[in-house]
């Protein structure tokens, strides 16, 4: 079965894939095209802002973001420049209920390939910059728990056994 006929679904903290470093996509082609409007779709019907590939279980660099500003949808994202710093507290959609203070630049420039396969590079600050930084993490299969201290980690022990024996959200 193909990747267009499987419908996509959000895996949970505890499977190994969140913790797999995800591979390049050659080309966004049909597939990935089709690939990044089901994340869409996922990332908001499960009240998102954010999706990268390996939180729905596919070993690809593609993520998609929207923040409010319209979506933007990106494969092989890397981080060419950052910026200044700024602390926040990040939920995530492989974590419900989990809320972790990350500090991450302020201001980043990503290059990628869109949608249309086109080279980009896109500047972007404040939580634009966030969300980017958050689910290119997630191809590096980092999580934001990774960001907690060892109280935090000690603190949200009992919500993380949760998770993991919780259900699935599905589009």
């Amino acid at each position: 079965m193909s990747i267009l006929q499987t419908r996509l679904r959000i895996h949970f903290y505890g499977d190994p894939v969140l913790r797999r470093r995800s591979r390049p996509v050659a080309a966004v082609g049909p597939e990935e095209q089709a690939v990044l409007v089901q994340m869409e779709e996922v990332m908001r019907c499960a009240g998102g802002v954010g999706l990268a590939a390996p939180q729905v279980g596919l070993n690809k660099q593609l993520v998609v973001v929207d923040v409010g500003e319209g979506p933007v949808a990106l494969a092989n994202p890397r981080i060419l420049k950052k910026w200044g710093s700024a602390a926040m507290e990040e939920g995530c959609l492989s974590l419900p209920g989990i809320y972790v203070k990350v500090k991450r630049a302020k201001k980043v420039k990503v290059a990628g390939l869109n949608e249309k396969n086109e080279k980009v590079v896109i500047v972007a600050a404040d939580f634009l910059a966030r969300a980017l930084q958050h689910e290119i993490d997630h191809l590096r299969g980092r999580l934001i728990f990774d960001y907690a201290n060892l109280f935090e980690k000690l603190r949200l022990k009992a919500k993380l056994r949760q998770v993991r024996a919780g259900s699935r959200i599905s589009a």
